[in-house]
């Protein structure tokens, strides 16, 4: 396997690997990483579909990505998805799943045609004060120091950042600042998480820098992502006889190590109650989904909290047990041993009538019942206990609503922390309850909300003991390689297997996962495609320190001598036009006017 960059190889049909035709894949989970592994398997492994199975522990696929109605209930997404141009392997995946809105699109094209149309933004970021403007302005508020912290961060060494938080590399006036506050609930970042992730980010995302602020940089599916995304591929991997096993529970892998070389030998399961498993032949794969950050999940519902289970956890107890028999496997206690840190909640607000909606028009400066974009991303209540944010996508969400009804999809970071009015955590609440305290940060007047809360919406909140479990600070064999050395047949798929040119919590690094994997079991003759490489890239370096300091010009000492100087040097080279065109130095002709001015003086 080997990465590749530009058209040439994205572009080209690889051939069938020798010896695909003998040979079969089991896969673990059903998640985003698996069905992406079996689309990659059949379009350029050209396995037959019928020779892969995925197993399942829950009744339906999709994994994280969820988008689910209870009738009972209400509607349930635990989180969403935010996607951006570059996801370099996710729209490889996509383009060749069809759509199943247009006909004869695939799922990219409805994508783009729908973020071409309707390009999202936000008019309004951050709240204060019940739903009043906190008057961010769309600013990072970086001081020179917190500017220089970011920088220090962005050239240290993987090593110097590893096993570290980020409040240990990272002042207080950082973390007061603006940036902090969009990057920390538009990524769910805590200040006791990964410095490492943290500077990966930076990495991966500097491209992006200039529409965090208003979120232009993002990107949103019609519906949710299980309808979205996930139904596509289902529909498309059952359509090539791909077995799908649902209500099974993979409990154990076993390998053989033996003369350096690391096989999967059997996988054992229970389904439907009874034990199971498959002896796996030379001719056979195993790809393995490890680790999960939707785990135990709880569903409440608006009369009822959801509980934080901490009990057994399937997913993690097969890691750890595939752990022990292998130092190459990782070591999954530092992601999911302290719940505590890992865990936040979300709930799922369906509004009944035009109520609420009315005061979520007023904060979001759009219409939500348009169908177009409406908050275009999340909105953060800076003063809210629970560190809440909130976000209304284009609706319909589900294509199941009601013509009156909007789905709001709610969630906190503090969930230890008494709220503003209900004066309860929101880990005791029921859906009531947080709605009562969502639509006091709304603005909705003090005597509306309680009747508000009580008949013009239905919520279902969702506690997630492992959500952010990948931030957790790790260094290097934390996280097994996607596939281990010596491996001739087994792969780990997922948030938590180890490729260094992507960073986690995206779709993306889910999919690259699984095409690292298949493109290395099967010898598929195509390189993977590269992580975009705007950190490479002088002029997204000097566009991010324009960003960064809110495009206030440089600050040299010496000035102006030194912005003459630095102007009459570079001014009429490549670089210097570079300089101007961002805005770091003033173009010649106006340096050579001031000149004309200073020496006018005294």
């Amino acid at each position: 396997m080997h990465y590749s960059s530009g058209n040439y190889e994205a572009f080209a049909r690889p051939r069938p690997p020798e010896g695909v035709e003998r040979k079969s894949a089991w896969l673990v989970g059903a998640g985003l990483a698996s069905m992406a592994a079996a689309i990659f398997m059949i379009r350029d492994g050209g396995m037959a579909g019928e020779r892969i199975t995925i197993l399942e522990e829950l009744d339906l696929p999709g994994g994280a990505l969820d988008g689910i109605k209870y009738p009972e209930k209400g509607f349930v997404i635990r989180g969403g998805r935010e996607l951006e141009d570059h996801m370099e392997c996710l729209w490889d995946l996509m383009r060749s799943v069809p759509s199943l809105e247009i006909d004869g699109a695939s799922v990219l094209d409805e994508f783009y045609w729908l973020n071409k149309d309707d390009p999202n933004s936000s008019k309004r970021r951050v709240t204060e004060k019940q739903g009043q403007d906190a008057g961010t302005n769309f600013t990072f508020g970086l001081s020179e120091k917190a500017q220089k912290e970011v920088v220090r961060i962005f050239l240290a060494t993987r090593e110097q950042m590893e096993d570290k938080r980020i409040e240990e590399v990272f002042s207080r006036e950082f973390l007061d600042s603006n940036f902090w506050l969009y990057w920390r609930t538009m990524f769910a970042f805590e200040e006791w998480h990964s410095a490492l992730e943290m500077k990966l980010y930076l990495h991966r995302f500097v491209h992006q820098l200039g529409g965090f602020p208003d979120m232009s940089a993002l990107k949103f599916t019609k519906y949710n992502q299980y309808e979205s995304f996930v139904l596509p591929m289902y529909t498309w991997l059952l359509e090539q006889g791909v077995n799908f096993r649902f209500s099974t529970t993979v409990t154990d892998v076993a390998f053989d190590l033996s003369n350096g070389v690391t096989r999967a030998t059997r996988i054992d399961w229970i389904s439907n109650g009874e034990a199971g498993g498959v002896t796996l032949t030379d001719d056979d794969l195993a790809l393995v989904t490890i680790g999960s950050l939707t785990e135990n999940s709880d569903d409440g519902d608006h009369n009822t909290r959801a509980e934080l289970k901490t009990g057994p956890a399937p997913a993690w107890d097969l890691w750890k047990r595939i752990a022990r028999k292998s130092s190459d496997f990782g070591r999954p206690e530092v992601f999911c041993g302290d719940i505590d840190k890992t865990k936040w909640e979300s709930a799922t607000v369906t509004t009944l009538d035009h109520r609420i909606p009315a005061y979520i028009e007023k904060i979001a400066e759009r219409d939500p019942f348009s169908g177009k974009v409406v908050t275009g991303g999340i909105v953060t209540v800076r003063d809210s206990p629970w560190l809440m944010s909130w976000t209304v996508n284009r609706q319909p969400h589900f294509k199941a609503q009601k013509p009156n009804e909007i789905v709001v999809w709610v969630y906190g970071l503090f969930v230890e922390t008494p709220g503003a009015y209900v004066k309860k955590p929101m880990q005791d609440c029921t859906g009531e309850e947080i709605t009562q305290e969502w639509l006091y940060h709304l603005g909705v007047p003090v005597d509306e909300i309680d009747e508000l809360a009580a008949h013009a919406a239905k919520t279902v909140p969702v506690m997630m003991p492992y959500v952010t479990a990948f931030f957790m600070p790790r260094k290097a064999g934390d996280r097994p390689d996607v596939v281990p050395e010596g491996s001739v047949n087994v792969a780990f798929l997922g948030q938590f297997a180890e490729t260094t040119r992507d960073c986690i919590f995206t779709t993306e690094y889910s999919v690259r996962t699984a095409m690292e994997a298949t493109y290395r079991l099967l010898g598929v003759e195509r390189g993977v495609p590269e992580v975009f490489n705007s950190t490479y890239d002088l002029r997204f370096l000097l566009h991010s320190s324009q960003i960064l300091r809110d495009h206030e010009p440089l600050n040299l000492p010496g000035a102006p001598f030194m912005e003459r100087h630095l102007v009459h040097r570079f001014g009429n080279s490549e670089l210097g036009q570079l300089l101007v065109d961002f805005g770091l130095i003033p173009a010649v002709a106006d340096v050579q006017v001031h000149d004309r001015r200073d020496d006018a003086i005294p």
